[in-house]
C-alpha cells in the first residue's frame, strides 16, 4: 500500500523547493522503505537545482538521509523493520570497481545517481521523479535498494548521521582511503567546508603534521584549528598561499586536497606539493584544469576522488567508531532546520552562514 509523504519538490530550475504531500510506492523486491529522520543538504543538491547533470523534473532531491526501516521488499535479507540506517550513494555491485571494493567509482554510478528514471512519487500534479542518488531523501520517506543502505546502532543520534553518507565520508575518505598517509606527513586543505573539515579531522586521526587549512572565512578557519589544523591561511588576505605553504613546510607538502573547484586554487594546491607529492581534487568537477608540466615531472601526481573512494558498508561504521571515541566530532559542523525551512537552509549554505545544514522531518503530515 502506498504511503503518504511530505516532500520538498523541485518543479522548475527557476523556482524554489515547494513542500507537497505525495504518495510513495511500495518497496520493490530488493528495496526498503525508510522513514527519514533527517537528511543533510549537499552542494550537489544545490547544483542540481540550478541545472547540473540535467536531472529530470519534477524531482525530489536529497542524498544524505538517515532513518528507520518501515517495510522491506520480498527479496530483502539482512534488514528488517525497525533497523536504523544511513543512506548513501548507489552502485551496481557487479562492475570491476564494485567487485574490487571501490563502489564510489561504479561504472553505472553517474546513471544510478542522476538519471532519476523511476517515478515512485505521485501527487495532484502527476508523477514525480525519485531515486536521486538511490534515495531522494528530501522527504519523510524514501525508497532505497539495500545496496546503498548501511545499518547503524540504534543508540546513536540518528538525526546527526545522514551526512556521513556523502559529505563527511568524502573528506575523511580522501585522507584515510586515498592518501593513506603515515604519521608525520604533511597536508594542505584548500577549503574549510564540510568536506575540508572532515579531511582535517581525518588528518589528525592519521597523525599528519603539519595540517594547513585554507579558506576565506575566519570562522571556518577557527573551526579548522579547533579540529586539528596546525596552521590556517586566510585566502582573503594571503596573496601567495603557495609561498606561505612552502615557508611552513620546506620543499612543500606531501599532500594537498582541493575541495573548492576553482581552477586557480586547484593549480595552487598542486604547486604547493613537495617532490613526489599528491594533489587530490574533490571539488565537484566540471571545469577544465591546467598545471605546469615542469612541476609534474618531479614525481608529483594529481588525482580525482568521488565519495572519498569509500566502501560505505565498512567506512561509515569506521567513522562512527571514531565519532564515539571523540576523534571525529562531525556533529560540530551541523545546523538543524525543519523540512519546511529548506529554502532558508539552502540560502544560508550558499551564503556561507552554515557548514552543513540538516533537515529534520516532521512527525506527521498535519
Amino acid at each position: 500500500m502506498p504511503v503518504s509523504v511530505a516532500a520538498a519538490v523541485l518543479r522548475s530550475l527557476e523556482e524554489q523547493f515547494t513542500l507537497e504531500t505525495l504518495s510513495l510506492d511500495e518497496p520493490g523486491e530488493d528495496e526498503v522503505l525508510v522513514k527519514v529522520t533527517a537528511t543533510g543538504i549537499c552542494h550537489t543538491d544545490i547544483k542540481v537545482s540550478r541545472g547540473y547533470a540535467n536531472v529530470p523534473l519534477p524531482v525530489v532531491l536529497g542524498h544524505e538521509g538517515a532513518g528507520i526501516i518501515e517495510r522491506t521488499g520480498k527479496g530483502v535479507t539482512g534488514f528488517a523493520a525497525g533497523d536504523h540506517v544511513v543512506l548513501t550513494f548507489p552502485s551496481c555491485g557487479q562492475c570491476a570497481p564494485c567487485i574490487s571494493s571501490h563502489p564510489a567509482y561504479c561504472d553505472q554510478g553517474q546513471v544510478l545517481s542522476f538519471q532519476c528514471s523511476s517515478m515512485p512519487l505521485h501527487g495532484n500534479g502527476g508523477a514525480v521523479h525519485g531515486g536521486f542518488f538511490g534515495q531522494s531523501s528530501f522527504a519523510t520517506h524514501a525508497l532505497c535498494r539495500v545496496d546503498n543502505v548501511v545499518k547503524v546502532d540504534s543508540s546513536l543520534p540518528l538525526e546527526k548521521l545522514g551526512p556521513l553518507g556523502c559529505g563527511f565520508q568524502t573528506g575523511a575518505g580522501a585522507v584515510l582511503n586515498v592518501m593513506q598517509p603515515v604519521p608525520g606527513q604533511s597536508l594542505a586543505v584548500f577549503g574549510s567546508g564540510n568536506v575540508g573539515l572532515s579531511a582535517v579531522m581525518a588528518a589528525r586521526i592519521a597523525g599528519m603534521n603539519p595540517v594547513i587549512a585554507l579558506d576565506v572565512s575566519p570562522d571556518r578557519l577557527a573551526m579548522a584549528a579547533s579540529l586539528g589544523a596546525t596552521h590556517v591561511l586566510d585566502l582573503t588576505t594571503n596573496q601567495d598561499p603557495v609561498a606561505s605553504i612552502h615557508a611552513l613546510v620546506k620543499g612543500g607538502v606531501n599532500y594537498a586536497l582541493d575541495t573548492i573547484n576553482h581552477p586557480p586554487l586547484v593549480r595552487q594546491a598542486f604547486e604547493s606539493l613537495a617532490n613526489r607529492g599528491t594533489c587530490i581534487h574533490s571539488g565537484g568537477g566540471g571545469k577544465d584544469l591546467c598545471f605546469p608540466g615542469s612541476h609534474l615531472l618531479h614525481g608529483r601526481t594529481i588525482t580525482g576522488v568521488i565519495q572519498g573512494d569509500s566502501d560505505p558498508k565498512s567506512f561509515i561504521p569506521q567513522l562512527i567508531d571514531y565519532y564515539r571515541e571523540g576523534r571525529f566530532p562531525f556533529d560540530r559542523l551541523l545546523t538543524f532546520y525543519e523540512l519546511a525551512q529548506i529554502n532558508q537552509a539552502v540560502e544560508d549554505m550558499e551564503a556561507g552562514k552554515v557548514i552543513k545544514p540538516v533537515l529534520r522531518m516532521p512527525e506527521s503530515l498535519a
